[in-house]
């Protein structure tokens, strides 16, 4: 039985992002877990930040974190069974920097179908896959 799930999602593919929290709702309704989903924003490069506001670190943390807020208001699970988490950085070592902060016994997440360009580049799946702690489920169509 699992106590906490962890979800990653990726704001920018919600098609991708909807089986992966569809498969922690049905994992978590068995138990009544909690349910985090964590959105890793990806860091601006130290070349653009001179032609940036200076208060553009701050706008883009409560934009996402509002629209990660919304994504969370819209699972159909109790609410005080939810939580959210943003970090920022690189996705995988974020991701797992939150599951083991957490204490997450599962990380459930969407992936893509394999392609070439993934066995060539490599993808974030499958590193949370190989380096997690706890067990992870991927979900593809």
């Amino acid at each position: 039985m699992y106590h906490n799930i962890l979800t990653p999602i990726d704001l920018s593919e919600p098609a991708m992002t909807q089986k992966g929290i569809a498969a922690a709702i049905e994992i978590a309704k068995i138990g009544k877990a909690r349910i985090r989903l964590v959105y890793v924003q990806s860091l601006m490069p130290l070349a653009f930040m001179e032609y940036a506001p200076a208060d553009f670190d701050e706008r883009v943390r409560e934009s996402t974190e509002g629209e990660l807020a919304k994504a969370a208001e819209q699972i159909d699970y109790p609410k005080e069974l939810v939580s959210t988490a943003l970090r920022f950085g690189a996705v995988y070592p974020e991701i797992l920097a939150e599951a083991e902060t957490w204490g997450a016994d599962l990380i459930v997440l969407g992936s893509h179908r394999p392609s070439m360009s993934t066995y060539l580049l490599g993808s974030n799946a499958k590193t949370i896959v190989r380096h997690a702690k706890c067990s992870v489920l991927v979900a593809r169509d």
